[in-house]
């Protein structure tokens, strides 16, 4: 985890938005750092930190294209997703997995690499995503964006955004394959040293 997204975190996500809300993390394990007691200190009616191996800040081991299939749809108010969909092998399916657990209303709060950040494989590192992919994912996913920020780290090339889910959303992907939702919007392969 990088310093500056516990940073962000620390300004960006509000008591206003956690207090008394359901919280899942996704992609919960803690590598070298976590937001969870900077939320948790918002004071959720309930944080539970998910990722697809077991180990410290994992409180359920669920892999993303399950989450809906594990907790519903619509189930969380708070999803959080920090510095993890550089290391999903299926971004698109990722991302649709996030705004599907998401509640309407919701707050999606996701964290990622842009180019130029090194390569850092656990367990795979296969993406980066400027701040104009990444608007462009989220408006493509019908979420309002709420902010997307370049990492203010000149030395961690990286985006931060925040979005919601409008009440009587529909998922774009509802009868339509996720290539065809996203066509067009440019996360680059990463390719290892």
């Amino acid at each position: 985890m990088h310093a500056s997204v516990l940073a962000w975190v620390r300004t960006a996500v509000t008591a206003a938005d956690v207090a008394g809300r359901r919280v899942l993390e996704v992609g919960a394990f803690n590598v070298n750092g976590s937001v969870r007691p900077i939320v948790e200190a918002h004071g959720p009616a309930v944080y539970l930190g998910v990722d697809q191996a077991d180990g410290p800040g994992v409180d359920q081991v669920v892999a993303c294209d399950e989450l809906a299939a594990t907790f519903g749809p619509g189930s969380w108010d708070v999803v959080i997703s920090t510095e993890m969909l550089e290391h999903v092998q299926d971004w698109q399916g990722s991302v649709a997995a996030l705004c599907d657990v998401l509640a309407p209303g919701g707050l999606l709060v996701v964290t990622t690499r842009s180019p130029g950040f090194p390569y850092h494989p656990f367990p795979i590192d296969a993406w980066r995503y400027t701040p104009f992919a990444l608007a462009q994912l989220l408006l493509k996913a019908r979420l309002a964006l709420r902010v997307v920020i370049p990492d203010a780290d000149p030395r961690s090339p990286g985006v931060f955004a925040i979005a919601s889910k409008p009440h009587g959303w529909v998922a774009p992907w509802a009868g339509s394959p996720l290539a065809d939702v996203f066509a067009g919007v440019d996360v680059r392969d990463m390719v290892a040293p």
